[in-house]
């Protein structure tokens, strides 16, 4: 069960001064007279001293009309609070503006509205070193005139004219043609030789196919070991698992590489059939071009005709080159 509050004593102590004689009494009653003197702080008509009267009235709970009034006055100073900071606030926009619209060094300012006199106040710009349109710029041949003078001008050149030309002097010559690289080939080794190739290479060839060569993976000493070992010498990829000597055309042109029966440069691979110019009769032969003469026939070096790491050469006529598998990049 919930218990009130204890009620507060009945007795008129308790009550506000307006409350205690208005309550129950219409409004010309004598007591009606009597509370709004009380309301009102009148000391002398309830009969006690008048700082006990202020003291209870400050205390004292507002009436509805007090609380009225205190909400209008409240709105009273809001409205102008308002008023002051809008017009503190134009004032400034205004004042930035003039000093936008300012063109030349001075401005002037007007006063403000109802002033009896106009007064004027200049305002000098501050010179920061940056150029105006309106200065006057000194001419660069007098600044070089006068560094000339002094003996302080070194390489300077001076130009009499501002026209220009696009024809190219002799040290911008190109010598050779021919040496540019035009190929897009990876292997630079190989760009060169595909534009010196390009009427006779075969339709459709990509200078980067795979190579695949991941290192030398042949027995030491070996033909084969050889051969891959001179072409990174000379800069040309090999395949690492091209088998044995007699299946090196077959496996190279099956990656790419342009294989044919004609030898065109240094370092391109002579493959020998089995049997072929004393070459093993099962395994085969291969050896690498070392040189190419005018008359067709080629110098080659091997290893393993005289033995296992022994590195030897040979030469071949015209008349045989024609027969050997060539293997170029």
């Amino acid at each position: 069960m919930r218990h009130a509050a204890p009620k507060a004593h009945k007795a008129a102590g308790t009550k506000s001064l307006t409350n205690l004689f208005t309550t129950h009494h219409g409004s010309h009653s004598p007591q009606a007279v009597y509370a709004e003197k009380a309301a009102a702080g009148n000391a002398e008509a309830l009969g006690i001293d008048e700082d006990l009267a202020a003291k209870l009235n400050e205390v004292a709970p507002l009436t509805r009309r007090s609380i009225r009034e205190s909400a209008k006055a409240a709105q009273r100073r809001n409205t102008v609070l308002t008023s002051a900071s809008l017009a503190a606030l134009v004032g400034t926009a205004a004042t930035s503006m003039a000093f936008m619209k300012s063109q030349d060094d001075t401005t002037t300012m007007f006063p403000a509205a109802g002033a009896e006199t106009t007064q004027t106040m200049n305002i000098t710009r501050v010179n920061d070193g940056a150029a105006s349109r309106s200065d006057t710029r000194e001419a660069l041949t007098d600044g070089l005139q006068g560094a000339q003078n002094q003996g302080a001008v070194g390489a300077m050149t001076t130009s009499t004219t501002n026209e220009g030309g696009w024809d190219l002097g002799d040290s911008n010559a190109i010598a050779d043609v021919n040496a540019l690289t035009k190929a897009k080939a990876n292997n630079s080794k190989v760009a060169e030789r595909v534009d010196k190739d390009e009427a006779n290479l075969p339709d459709g060839f990509n200078p980067n196919h795979p190579t695949g060569d991941t290192g030398n993976q042949y027995p030491w000493g070996q033909c084969t070991w050889w051969s891959y070992e001179r072409r990174h010498q000379l800069g040309l990829n090999t395949g690492s698992f091209f088998g044995d000597a007699r299946s090196w055309g077959a496996s190279a042109q099956a990656l790419g590489y342009w294989v044919d029966n004609t030898p065109r440069a240094v370092g391109d691979v002579l493959v020998f059939a089995p049997g072929q110019e004393g070459a093993d009769g099962y395994y085969g032969h291969v050896a690498i071009v070392e040189a190419i003469n005018p008359d067709g026939s080629i110098k080659i070096s091997e290893s393993n005709v005289q033995g296992a790491g022994v590195i030897s050469e040979r030469e071949f006529s015209a008349d045989k080159v024609s027969g050997f598998t060539f293997v170029h990049y």
